[in-house]
C-alpha cells in the first residue's frame, strides 16, 4: 500500500510523542508506539482523526507497523531480534478508538 508522505511524518512525530509521554530512553515496542499513536492523533485531529488517517490510507493498526518497517528498511528507525509486523496485529478498531469516543 502506498501511503501519503504525510504518514511516515506522522509516525515519526507520534513516535517522538510516545517516548516524550513515557519518559524512556529505550526502544519502544509495538504496542506502546500504537498506544502513543493513538494517543497522538487524537491531540492533533479530535473527531477527525479517522478522517485525516484515513485520507493518508492508514486504516488499521497494521498499517502503522507498515510505516515503522519500512522507516525500519530505510534505515530511519531500528528495530531488534523480537520486532514484528505481528506486533502490531489486533491493537485496536479505528472505529472505537477514533469515532466512538466523540458520537453523542
Amino acid at each position: 500500500r502506498d501511503f501519503a508522505p504525510e504518514a511516515y511524518e506522522f509516525v515519526m512525530e507520534g513516535l517522538n510523542f510516545t517516548v516524550r509521554q513515557l519518559k524512556i530512553v529505550r526502544h519502544v515496542s509495538g504496542m506502546e508506539l500504537l498506544e502513543g499513536l493513538k494517543k497522538y492523533a487524537l491531540a492533533q485531529f479530535g473527531p477527525m482523526s479517522l478522517t485525516v488517517l484515513t485520507n493518508w490510507k492508514i486504516r488499521r493498526c497494521e498499517d502503522f507497523g507498515a510505516i515503522v518497517f519500512r522507516l525500519v528498511e530505510a534505515n530511519i528507525l531500528r528495530k531488534t531480534e523480537g520486532d514484528s509486523l505481528d506486533d502490531f496485529k489486533n491493537g485496536y478498531d479505528f472505529e472505537e478508538v477514533f469515532v466512538k469516543p466523540f458520537k453523542n
